[in-house]
C-alpha cells in the first residue's frame, strides 16, 4: 500500500517549470565592453566588463553626455560645435565682465564692496531691469523671427555697452543715477531680445525632434561658463582690476571677446526658415546656377549686421512695403490681371521690384513671387518688351519649374510653410 500511495502521490504532483535562465548580451564600443541582461522580472541591468579606456577620454566622454545632445555629433545639424565653443567663450567673457561692472557701479554709490558681494547684486540687478527691458521691446517680436541673428549681436552689444556705462560710473559719482539707470536699461533690453531669439536658434540645430535636449544641454553650457567667468571676475577684481584704471584696460578686450564670439555662433548657426534675405540667396543661387543651398551653405554668406541689402540676382526684390505706396489703381488692376490665383503682387521698378504678400501667404508664395522677380529681372536685360510682356514671360517660366525647385529646397531641410517678413505690411481682399 505504500508504494501504492508513493505513486498515486508523484502522479499528482504538476509538472514544475524549469527555472527561468536570464537572457544576456554583450556590447563593445569605444574601447568598452558592457553586458547586458533581461532579468526574470523583466528588468534590463548593465555592468561594464571592460573598459580600456584612458582616463581623459573617460572625462571626455561624461562631459560629452552632460553638455551635449544625446545621440551627438548625428543628431544635431552642422556647426552646432563651433556654436557651442563660442557660446561658452561668450558667457565667460559676459560674467567676468559683469562682477567688475558692478564692482564699479558699488564704487561709484560710496560702497567698498568685497568680489563675492559685487557677484551677489549683479544679479538682483540684472533681474531687476528686466521687466522694463519686456515693456520696450514687446512690439519687436516679429522683428526677433526674421532675423534672429541679427538681433542676437544686437543683444549683445547693448549689454556691453550698458556695462561699459557701469565701468565709467566711478568717473562721475554725482551721476550715478543717470548713468546706472541708462546702463541696466540696455541691459535688460539686451536680456529679452537674447531670450527671444534663443528658441528660433535653438531650432536650427535641431536634428531628430531633440529640441527639448538642445536646449537643456545649451543651458547646461551657459551656467557651467557663467560660474567659471564670475570666478575669473572675482580674482580680476581683487588684483588689477582693483582700479579704475585696470577696469578700462580689460574691460574693453572682455567686450571685444564677447561680440567675437557671439558673432561667430551666429555664423555657425544653419538657420532654416524664410525670410527676405535667405530667400534672395535661394533664388539667386538657383537662377544663376541651378542648384539650391542648404542652410549650412548660406550660413557664412549672410549679412548679419545689414540684411536688408538687395541682390541683383534674385531680382532685387523689396517685400513689405505699403500696398498704396507701390501701385496705382490702373497698375494694381494690371498686376491682378497677371497673378490671379497668387497671393503676391510684383512691381517692377527702376532700381527695385516691390512684392507684397497677402495676408496669410506662406514661404512657398513668398518663392513663386522672389522666383518671377528673378527670372524678369534675367529677360529684361536681353529684351526690349513691356514691363507686363516681361512679367508674364517670367511667371510661365516660374511655373514650369517651381515644382522641382520646392521639392529639392524642402529636401535640403528649409522650412516652407511660413515666410518671417518681420514687421512687413500685407494685403487682404
Amino acid at each position: 500500500m505504500n508504494l501504492l500511495n508513493k505513486i498515486k502521490m508523484q502522479k499528482e504532483e504538476p509538472n514544475k517549470a524549469p527555472p527561468e535562465v536570464p537572457v544576456y548580451w554583450i556590447e563593445a564600443s569605444d574601447s568598452v565592453s558592457r553586458h547586458f541582461s533581461f532579468q526574470p522580472d523583466g528588468r534590463l541591468s548593465m555592468k561594464v566588463v571592460d573598459d580600456s579606456r584612458s582616463i581623459l577620454h573617460r572625462i571626455i566622454d561624461s562631459f560629452q553626455n552632460k553638455f551635449f545632445p544625446s545621440g551627438y555629433p548625428y543628431s544635431v545639424n552642422e556647426g552646432y560645435l563651433r556654436y557651442t565653443q563660442f557660446r561658452a567663450l561668450q558667457h565667460f567673457s559676459s560674467a567676468a565682465l559683469s562682477v567688475l561692472s558692478t564692482q564699479s557701479l558699488l564704487f561709484a554709490a560710496g560702497l567698498r564692496p568685497t568680489p563675492a558681494q559685487a557677484t551677489a547684486v549683479s544679479w538682483v540687478l540684472k533681474d531687476g531691469m528686466q521687466h522694463v527691458g519686456k515693456l520696450i521691446c514687446s512690439n519687436l517680436g516679429a522683428r526677433m523671427d526674421s532675423e534672429p541673428k541679427r538681433w542676437r549681436i544686437l543683444a549683445d552689444v547693448l549689454y556691453d555697452l550698458g556695462t561699459g556705462l557701469e565701468v565709467l560710473s566711478p568717473l562721475c559719482p554725482h551721476l550715478f543715477l543717470e548713468v546706472a539707470g541708462l546702463g541696466n536699461f540696455a541691459k535688460g533690453m539686451a536680456v529679452v531680445a537674447a531670450r527671444a531669439t534663443r528658441l528660433p536658434i535653438y531650432s536650427s540645430f535641431a536634428k531628430e525632434g531633440n529640441l527639448s535636449d538642445l536646449f537643456a544641454k545649451g543651458e547646461a553650457i551657459s551656467t557651467l561658463f557663467n560660474v567659471v567667468g564670475m570666478g575669473a571676475g572675482i580674482q580680476l577684481a581683487s588684483t588689477i582690476c582693483s582700479s579704475i584704471q585696470g577696469k578700462m584696460i580689460v574691460g574693453p578686450l572682455l567686450s571685444i571677446v564677447h561680440v567675437c564670439s557671439v558673432i561667430e555662433e551666429m555664423r555657425a548657426t544653419p538657420v532654416n526658415t524664410l525670410n527676405p534675405q535667405r530667400t534672395a540667396m535661394v533664388v539667386a543661387d538657383f537662377v544663376k546656377s541651378g542648384k539650391i543651398s542648404s542652410p549650412a551653405d548660406l550660413r557664412y554668406h549672410e549679412d548679419l549686421l545689414f540684411p536688408g541689402r538687395l541682390i541683383e540676382d534674385a531680382g532685387n526684390v523689396k517685400v513689405g512695403r505699403a500696398l498704396h505706396k507701390v501701385f496705382t489703381p490702373s497698375k494694381l488692376r494690371e498686376v491682378k490681371d497677371i497673378f490671379q490665383e497668387e497671393k503676391f503682387l510684383l512691381n517692377v521698378g527702376n532700381k527695385w521690384t516691390d512684392m507684397v504678400l497677402e495676408q496669410n501667404a506662406s514661404g512657398e508664395d513668398a518663392l513663386r513671387g522672389w522666383l518671377v522677380a528673378a527670372y524678369a529681372a534675367s529677360m529684361d536685360k536681353s529684351s526690349h518688351g513691356s514691363s507686363t510682356a516681361v512679367l508674364q514671360d517670367a511667371y510661365l517660366k516660374m511655373n514650369s519649374s517651381f515644382d522641382s525647385f520646392l521639392s529639392e529646397l524642402q529636401a535640403k531641410g528649409w522650412h516652407t510653410d511660413r515666410f518671417l517678413d518681420g514687421t512687413g505690411s500685407r494685403f487682404a481682399w
